[in-house]
């Protein structure tokens, strides 16, 4: 199994960096995936040890390949075959956006506000 082959858009979307293999495909063609630096194509044969800068809609991935999956599997299992080699300031910078995002609406599920909730509001409202 030692030239075992797989491609890069199956890869990516088998450990669910990507919903579906034609999004991780057109990332691919738009040049979001890098492999040392420079632009990977889809049909990229993947290896062990190889490491790739990935950006999707939510964030910028470094990921180093420790064993090829072939198959879309569930995410607890989907993340052996990887490691996120992620620096540190990329995460705090995701996180910082995550905490800083809020629009003033109420939070969903939480409910209508109570008479007295009401109240205060119309109050507010008025002066």
């Amino acid at each position: 199994m030692a030239n075992e082959k797989l491609r890069l858009d199956k890869y990516l979307w088998a450990i669910r960096l990507f919903k579906t293999r034609t999004l991780a495909a057109d990332a691919c063609g738009r040049g979001k995936v890098k492999y040392n630096g420079d632009p990977a194509k889809a049909a990229r044969h993947v290896s062990i040890g190889d490491e790739y800068e990935i950006k999707t809609e939510s964030k910028r991935w470094r990921i180093k390949v420790t064993a090829l999956l072939h198959t879309r599997v569930q995410y607890a299992e989907a993340v052996k075959y990887y490691v996120d080699i992620t620096p540190k300031d990329e995460l705090e910078r995701l996180e910082y956006q995550a905490a800083s995002f809020h629009t003033g609406k109420r939070l969903s599920k939480v409910g209508r506000p109570t008479k007295k909730e009401r109240r205060d509001i119309e109050g507010f409202k008025d002066e």
